[in-house]
């Protein structure tokens, strides 16, 4: 692996990206940054992180004939890793909100923000960024975030843990470098936060609505079997799991 240490950045995953302008990096270049001031999430959520105390990482995945369609499988992947590894510092009640949150029973320890580099409808790479929230301590106006330090009174090594996330991330990925799409699939949707769970959602016209997660499908739309017993599928903008 090729590990870049900075002090002070934006973003780590637009670090990369610059990258990736000039030419495409080594496979498994990682960047690390003790200070990340436009780090984002899902749908342009910000991340919170305060300086020194977290993990706030990019890792280049270069791809060959990757199935362009497969893409979510890549999401899994990189979910099944991070929590394998946090498995290994013994943090409690992990599971996988989807699409690749990870959490402690119902806080967040994690966010995952994964952009794939594409060219003339081949996916050469991707670029996996992930923020660990590792010893922080306080949160502002965030009810549901905590950190591997509040959860167990350790204070951790944030080397240690990015040794073990990357040891895990070589593995998974691996994984999904042989196709074993059915293992990843599988067990990924075995770790789904509240699956098999009536649980209420709030759909995109704002209506909030019972239904009970069954799964994900090839393209990573969240099955729910609803109260008309219907599965339906929905996207990341059609529909949000409610605490």
């Amino acid at each position: 692996m090729y590990i870049i240490k900075l002090d002070a950045i934006d973003s780590t995953n637009t670090y990369l990206k610059d990258m990736v302008n000039v030419a495409l990096p080594k496979d498994y270049t990682v960047i690390v940054a003790e200070t990340q001031n436009e780090g984002r999430g899902q749908m342009g959520a910000i991340w919170q992180a305060e300086n020194g105390k977290n993990l706030t990482v990019s890792v280049f995945k270069r791809l060959k004939h990757f199935d362009i369609n497969r893409q979510f499988y890549i999401s899994m992947a990189v979910s099944l890793a991070i929590f394998k590894a946090l498995s290994t510092f013994k943090i409690p009640q992990l599971r996988i909100k989807w699409p690749n949150d990870i959490l402690s029973a119902d806080t967040k320890l994690c966010g995952i923000l994964i952009e794939n580099v594409i060219k003339n409808s081949n996916l050469l790479g991707s670029i996996i960024g992930f923020g660990i929230n590792v010893n922080q301590k306080f949160y502002n106006n965030l009810p549901h975030a905590t950190s591997m330090s509040l959860l167990t009174g350790v204070i951790y090594n944030k080397d240690e843990v990015l040794s073990e996330v990357l040891k895990q991330l070589k593995i998974y990925l691996g994984i999904l470098d042989s196709k074993k799409f059915t293992t990843i699939k599988s067990e990924y949707e075995n770790l789904l936060f509240r699956k098999d769970k009536p649980s209420t959602f709030r759909n995109s016209n704002n209506e909030h609505f019972v239904g009970i997660i069954k799964g994900v499908t090839e393209n990573g739309q969240l099955q729910i079997w609803t109260e008309d017993e219907i599965i339906k599928s929905f996207d990341l903008k059609e529909v949000k799991l409610l605490y």
